[in-house]
């Protein structure tokens, strides 16, 4: 490729970071074809950043020894995201997420349920097309992050499965 494509390329990836964050969008993904050989295919996520206020900690914190006031701060952080737990079962695709196979029918899993590898735990509608989740490991579901019917985005944990 050449250096004019290589200056050309930035300019474009950069247009399209602008443009993520004009229209508040949180992904882009474009192909650009060159030539029978030659393509870009270039994908810009905006990661989200969870900010967590904890208004009743904090009075506590400023009577607390200095010493002891770092380690406080940081030990409620670690279990507030779910999606860094080591048993979160993520989305594999942006859709409409479903808890249970058809309005009204009993749900595929519920918190407490025991699950095997490759169960079916819910269903994401994406493009018309149901695609059917399954169990990454067997376990005990811990929690069910989603609701029936909502969407969700790629990435996004969907559960805890210990």
């Amino acid at each position: 490729m050449s250096k004019q494509n290589t200056d050309t390329d930035v300019a474009f990836i950069s247009a399209l970071a602008e443009l993520l964050n004009k229209n508040e969008l949180t992904e882009l993904s474009v192909k650009r074809e060159y030539g029978e050989d030659d393509s870009l295919e270039v994908r810009v996520v905006k990661q989200a950043t969870v900010v967590t206020v904890a208004a009743a900690p904090a009075p506590v914190l400023h009577h607390a020894a200095p010493a002891a006031a770092p380690a406080a701060v940081a030990a409620p952080a670690a279990p507030e995201d779910p999606a860094q737990h080591p048993g979160a079962v993520t989305s594999p695709m942006v859709g409409t997420v479903y808890l249970a196979a058809e309005p009204g029918a009993s749900p595929f899993v519920t918190v407490g349920a025991q699950v095997s590898e490759g169960q079916t735990v819910l269903i994401i509608e994406a493009m018309k097309t149901m695609n059917h989740i399954p169990a990454p490991r067997a376990g005990i579901v811990k929690r069910i992050l989603v609701e029936d019917g909502h969407p969700v985005e790629y990435g996004a944990p969907l559960m805890i499965v210990e």
